[in-house]
């Protein structure tokens, strides 16, 4: 596109109010409406039906006496919309594979598909195949750590949508025992022998995002390394990938 052609199509209006919204930082937190109107080269006329937009729309705030202008926290919400948007596994990575060199077990990420566990993302360990998976993986997500984990965050109506009354009944006090002690630990609820531990990640809007987790077998891992060792990492690596998104409990 030529730099005529681009010209035609640029929205002055929304130009404008995004250059007066990067007016602001950390040594200049409030602007009066002269300030900004000389910081972008223009009439007081100019700015003034944008300020009065930006504040309806809650990305700026007036002081009543001083009728400076200010940031407000939704702008944070173009920021994080921005940080969700990227790709999750790329961003968890380096998470997992810390956790995997750190424990000595494979590490996932994983989402909810109805009923399923899909995993997108992992850090497997070598020559353990039978606790490893594979990326496009679906598993059934009640019999999992992460799948409880994910199913326990979901608003209520969705589960009603997946499960029958009898399945959610049976899985009810579960769930709301996951979301008080915020993670969730199976020993060989799947598979005899193999344990794993989970934690959700919300983003921005505070909504589960993606369930983490490692996975453990009986032969390789004393009978307490779950819930002593492993558990508290991957908590605290999920909390650090929900901040990473924005997330702020």
């Amino acid at each position: 596109m030529s730099d005529s052609d681009k010209e035609k199509y640029s929205a002055n209006s929304l130009v404008r109010g995004l250059e007066i919204l990067k007016l602001f930082n950390e040594e200049t937190p409030t602007l009066s409406l002269s300030e900004i109107s000389k910081s972008l080269g223009v009439s007081r006329t100019v700015p003034y039906r944008l300020l009065y937009t930006l504040q309806s729309m809650g990305y700026l705030d007036q002081d009543e006496n001083t009728k400076r202008y200010s940031l407000t926290p939704k702008v944070l919400e173009i920021g994080f919309a921005y940080l969700s948007s990227l790709k999750l596994p790329e961003i968890a990575q380096p998470y997992m594979e810390k956790l995997r060199d750190e424990l000595g077990a494979s590490c996932h990420l994983s989402i909810l598909d109805e009923k399923e566990v899909v995993y997108i993302g992992t850090a497997p360990v070598r020559h353990v195949s039978m606790i490893n998976v594979n990326i496009g993986a679906r598993l059934p997500a009640r019999a999992l750590a992460n799948g409880r984990v994910l199913l326990a965050y979901q608003p209520v109506g969705r589960l009603t949508d997946k499960f029958n009354e009898a399945e959610l009944a049976s899985i009810q006090i579960e769930l709301e025992s996951i979301r008080q002690q915020g993670y969730a630990i199976t020993e060989g609820d799947f598979l005899p022998g193999i344990h794993s531990a989970a934690a959700p990640i919300f983003d921005y809007t505070g909504s589960i995002k993606a369930a983490l987790n490692v996975v453990t077998s009986e032969p390789l891992f004393h009978e307490n390394f779950l819930e002593e060792v492993a558990l508290p990492k991957v908590v605290e690596a999920a909390k650090e990938l929900s901040n990473h998104l924005g997330y702020k409990k």
